[in-house]
Formats: structure tokens, C-alpha cells, sequence
């Protein structure tokens, strides 16, 4: 008897932080008050986004196209290229 197929889900962390060299006031902001609180030698703050999602690729879909897709999506939407860098990790979850 066949079982069927279960499909491959995707767990996706994408990392998004202001490029070097663009003005971040919220890191500035928490890089000033840390020393307030106790927090000594701290710095160059940045504050980014972390983003979660689940992502069923297609069947046939290789590491360089589940990649190629993440990368695009950080591109058109996740974040913006022209002052922020994005890196992601994936993890299989069957």
C-alpha cells in the first residue's frame, strides 16, 4: 500500500538591519539609554526585524530555488534594498 506523500514545510528566519552608514534613530536611542540602565560598553546598536513564515516549496524545487524564491521575496516586499540588508536561514520541518 502507497502512503501518501507528506509535503516538505519550511521554516524561514529572515534578518533585516538598516545598512551600515544609514542614520538608525531607534538603535541611537537604545544605544544612549543602556548605559542609564547599567549597561556598560555597548555599541554600535542597530534595531532590524526578524520575520517567521512557513514556505511549502514546490516538489521539485532544489536548495538554489527555495533560495533564489526567499531572495526575491525579501526583495519585493520583506524589506527595502536601497537602506536595508536582509539575511535568512531555513530549516526543514517535515
Amino acid at each position: 500500500m502507497n502512503e501518501p506523500e507528506t509535503e516538505t514545510q519550511l521554516d524561514v528566519r529572515v534578518y533585516i538591519t538598516p545598512k551600515h552608514g544609514i542614520l538608525d534613530p531607534q538603535g541611537a536611542t537604545v544605544e544612549r539609554q543602556l548605559p542609564a540602565l547599567g549597561f556598560e560598553g555597548v555599541s554600535e546598536v542597530r534595531i532590524g526585524k526578524f520575520i517567521e513564515l512557513k514556505l511549502t516549496p514546490a516538489a521539485d524545487a532544489g536548495k538554489e530555488q527555495i533560495d533564489a524564491q526567499i531572495d526575491e521575496m525579501c526583495r519585493k516586499l520583506l524589506a527595502n534594498p536601497i537602506i536595508e540588508d536582509f539575511t535568512f536561514a531555513v530549516d526543514d520541518q517535515q
